[in-house]
């Protein structure tokens, strides 16, 4: 989202993209794109020597706009707007997760340092106002989104019964669940699962301790979305909240039918049967349910792929959703 929002911003304002860690793969794609980046460099969580960096930052390049994205950005930037008169200043909170608490605490400590707090669901802006006592009316719902022309159409080309998930192993995303689901269904099913986490062995475990190590692959990272999804014909997400779900609409805009807990964040982008489907949270047998019947029925599954194609181009399109940044950022 930051390179993406960078990229755009960059036809109508100068854009500095300031990472608070070292330089690294996004840093290159921004920089072979003409947009100026500076590692603050870190070397802890609580290196205090960022939040100088960045006050210099902002004074050398005569910034007059910072947009802060997540908690330890959002609080280095709070910080710095100590010491920047004249300084517009925006923060992000992009979960709905409970935990861990004291992002929370730290956030309703540092919302007042910001002009406006974007959100990028309804259910995020609930977690805002209940965790971090954010007022209704500092709260800017502006969704994820991407280029849907970037991706390739999967549209009616559905190869057979393959399964994915991309993201990272964890606990969180309720991976387990979609493992025991696998071991629910026929063996003409199988599951790519890419991604990497602290999860990652106790997901081995499960899928040898249920013998299904034939049919579901941990693949590992994958260099964007659109290559893996090239090898799907349904992605599922299984978590228990998120705040968003980015890869929901990268699969959607592809044409790959999506299914998804009925959870804060994923319920605010799947239009139950229409777009996707939703199951209940931690429910295996359930969500076995759903995949078989999307990749058991032809018209259901070409009606969730076209739902879901038009639910990113009507709502999650970047021609669409940059102008919200637009209309907040520029004016």
């Amino acid at each position: 989202m930051v390179r993406e929002l960078a990229l755009r911003l960059a036809k109508d304002a100068n854009v500095h993209v300031a990472c608070l860690d070292r330089w690294g793969p996004v840093a290159d794609q921004l920089r072979d794109r003409g947009i100026a980046v500076t590692a603050l460099n870190a070397g802890c969580r609580w290196d205090v020597g960022v939040i100088r960096r960045l006050i210099r930052l902002i004074r050398t390049e005569q910034i007059d706009t910072v947009f802060s994205f997540l908690i330890h950005a959002n609080a280095v930037a709070a910080a710095a707007s100590w010491f920047t008169d004249g300084v517009r200043f925006f923060q992000s909170i992009q979960t709905t997760q409970p935990d861990p608490a004291w992002h929370w605490t730290l956030q309703r400590l540092i919302k007042n340092h910001a002009e406006k707090i974007v959100v990028p669901s309804p259910s995020a802006a609930e977690a805002a106002r209940n965790w971090a006592g954010i007022a209704a009316e500092k709260i800017v719902v502006i969704p994820n989104a991407v280029d849907i022309d970037e991706f390739p159409r999967q549209l009616y080309s559905r190869v057979g019964k393959r399964v994915g998930f991309i993201g990272r192993l964890d606990p969180i995303k309720r991976i387990d669940d979609l493992v025991v689901a696998m071991s629910l269904l026929g063996s003409q099913f199988t599951l790519d699962i890419f991604g990497e986490g602290p999860q990652r062995t106790e997901i081995e475990t499960i899928i040898a301790r249920l013998g299904v190590g034939g049919r579901v692959k941990l693949r590992g990272v994958v260099n964007g979305a659109k290559e893996a999804l090239a090898g799907m014909d349904v992605l599922v997400l299984p978590s228990d909240a998120e705040g968003f779900g980015l890869v929901l609409i990268e699969a959607m805009a592809a044409g790959v039918p999506v299914i998804g807990t009925n959870v804060s964040g994923i319920r605010d982008v799947i239009e139950d049967g229409v777009s996707g489907i939703l199951v209940p949270a931690r429910a295996p047998a359930s969500l076995a349910k759903s995949i078989e019947n999307v990749l058991s029925d032809d018209v259901l599954w070409a009606k969730l792929a076209n739902g879901g194609m038009q639910r990113v181009r009507q709502r999650f399109d970047w021609a669409i959703v940059f102008e919200q940044y637009r209309a907040l950022l520029l004016n």
